[in-house]
């Protein structure tokens, strides 16, 4: 097999793994430390010789970023990347059955989760050799700037070279699907059929994605896996943010580029604890991330109205049945089962406010069995998740332009005792069919024939823009007349408008009807 391609910037030489060619981290980027902190991407500087891609090199800054979790967890989603961290992190990994450019297959591009402010593309789990030879589609992961790396809105200092800082991680995904755009025939691609897919962060960037006007054309088909992002960051709240920073620090926007990587990291969380919450924390989300700046992103992506940009892009759409189980699992009341009724209420109150009463009242109607650590998980779940997913599937399909189809991931994992269910994050390996190198499923045979069909599912769609598939039952596209959608389960089904009532409550709550 040919393991040696000539791309944009030159030759970069790969490995086999699993039978596969695999590419780990060439550049799309040049380095974004120095003088180049804080700016929109630039070109990878070109190379001669043969640039040796046999191995992961790096990932953005993170360092402390990470949210804390229970012993028990650290190891359900496999092994961490321990390559170092650094600013020349703009790279891309890429796993082709052949370079062979005639070949033409279709290109799934995956951006890795995280809240825009760790993680990283380099993972066992988002190893794209099984999703590439079980398919033969060529796999794309993505790294780039994160946090205030990625996100520092410094639009206000009066430096034009700062004008777009605020979104400099969010231009690093354009440039990332620009280099597929001009390199990924020679890897056996065809720009012309790109398939963008993320969960959490990575839905979240996908979601934004489909709302900037930059990208338009560099994709063609989309999926967001329990990351929809309805709304995104103000300019007024990004540069209040940014005021929070430069205080901490002691800086200017003229000396910002000279503080220290592990200096900026630390000033993350007091700067945000300093700015506090927001007006509408139901929607608006990630306090380091993209910013509304007329520019490179003219309105939020899905409100008041989904963005008509790319609103003939095919979309599937869905969450996890519990996807709050792993974030509550670090209370340990939660964990152990042991809420009382009174905490739970106390809970739910600091998230619906007036409305908790009805919260309450429904999910005791709906869930009369589960205690009060379940219910909270249930209504948890939908309030930060699946509310979000609806509203943008619902305003999407309200264009009546490119299909969507909406699905809800419901097997749950016999693992730690079954406490978790079906967390947040555990379709990942499911669909990278890579179940084998986490901790997730305890070797279920119900969970691997469950993840050969989501990995191909999501590959027919990327192949044809339907998810058309004999391994489960005709999908409906969704709308808001039977609300059609597929169940991810031992036996894969599809229910119109599951759990309508709760959908009701939140769409009243939150002015979404």
């Amino acid at each position: 097999m040919n393991n040696v391609v000539e791309t944009a910037s030159g030759k970069v030489q790969g490995t086999v793994e699993e039978g596969i060619l695999a590419f780990r981290t060439i550049p799309y980027g040049a380095s974004t430390a120095g003088a180049n902190r804080f700016l929109p991407p630039r070109p990878a500087t070109a190379w001669t010789g043969i640039h040796d891609c046999s191995d992961f090199s790096g990932k953005a800054p993170q360092a402390g970023l990470r949210p804390a979790t229970r012993p028990e967890l650290e190891n359900f989603s496999g092994a961490a990347d321990p390559s170092p961290e650094t600013e020349d992190c703009l790279t891309v990994n890429v796993w082709t059955p052949g370079c062979d450019a005639a070949a033409k297959r279709p290109v799934m591009m995956w951006f890795h989760g995280g809240a825009f402010a760790y993680g990283n593309a380099n993972t066992p789990r988002t190893r794209g050799s099984r999703l590439a030879a079980r398919n033969d589609v060529v796999v794309v992961t993505v790294n780039q700037r994160l946090n205030i790396f990625g996100h520092l809105d410094l639009s206000a200092s009066g430096d034009d070279r700062f004008r777009l800082s605020g979104n400099a991680g969010t231009l690093d995904m354009v440039a990332a699907l620009e280099w597929v755009r001009d390199n990924i025939a020679a890897f056996g691609g065809d720009p012309g059929n790109v398939t963008i897919f993320g969960e959490s962060g990575g839905g979240a960037k996908v979601s934004t994605l489909l709302s900037m006007p930059r990208a338009k054309g560099l994709f063609h088909r989309a999926i967001i896996q329990s990351g929809a992002v309805v709304r995104l960051r103000t300019q007024e709240r990004a540069q209040a943010l940014t005021e929070c920073v430069l205080r901490h620090l002691g800086a200017t926007a003229a000396s910002i580029q000279t503080v220290p990587v592990a200096d900026l990291l630390a000033a993350v969380e007091p700067a945000q604890k300093a700015l506090g919450p927001s007006p509408a924390p139901l929607f608006d989300r990630y306090p380091f991330g993209p910013v509304i700046d007329g520019d490179v992103l003219p309105a939020h992506p899905f409100d008041p109205a989904a963005s008509d940009i790319m609103a003939d892009i095919p979309l599937i759409i869905g969450d996890m049945k519990t996807e709050t189980t792993s974030f509550l699992a670090v209370v340990d009341k939660v964990w152990d089962r042991s809420l009382t009724e009174t905490e739970m209420q106390q809970r739910v109150a600091a998230i619906a406010g007036a409305h908790a009463g009805r919260v309450i009242e429904l999910y005791g109607q709906l869930y009369p069995k589960l205690n009060p650590a379940e219910r909270l998980i249930a209504i948890t779940t939908d309030s930060n998740f699946r509310i979000r997913s609806l509203t943008l599937a619902q305003r999407r399909v309200a264009l009546n332009r490119g299909p969507v189809w909406m699905y809800s991931f419901e097997w749950e994992t016999p693992v730690l005792g079954g406490k978790l269910k079906a967390p947040h994050a555990m379709d990942v390996p499911f669909a990278f069919n890579t179940l084998d190198l986490t901790n997730a499923t305890g070797g279920s045979p119900d969970a691997q024939a469950l993840s050969d069909t989501m990995s191909s599912v999501w590959a027919a769609f990327a192949r044809n823009g339907r998810p058309d598939h004999a391994s489960i039952p005709a999908w409906p596209v969704y709308d808001t007349a039977a609300r059609a959608t597929l169940v991810l389960d031992k036996v894969c089904r599809i229910e119109n408008d599951p759990r309508g009532e709760a959908r009701r409550l939140w769409q009243d709550i939150t002015g979404t009807v």
